[in-house]
């Protein structure tokens, strides 16, 4: 696998991310880690995360 295919790979997969991450927030669905629950603001910092991660990945171009 050459590096240009690794950025696009990953930057697939934190595209999904962000996007679930959206979605949870979008239609308030609980997310819970063992017996903790999981705030919102922690989606929306997964998002923007996610989201920067994605674009970074997407965007790369080797040289």
């Amino acid at each position: 696998m050459n590096q240009k295919t690794y950025y696009s790979v990953t930057g697939v997969i934190f595209l999904i991310i962000a996007v679930l991450h959206l979605l949870r927030i979008l239609n308030s669905w609980p997310a819970e880690i063992g017996i903790v629950a999981v705030p919102m603001w922690a989606s929306w910092v997964a998002v923007v995360l996610a989201g920067y991660l994605s674009y970074h990945g997407l965007k790369k171009k080797v040289l």
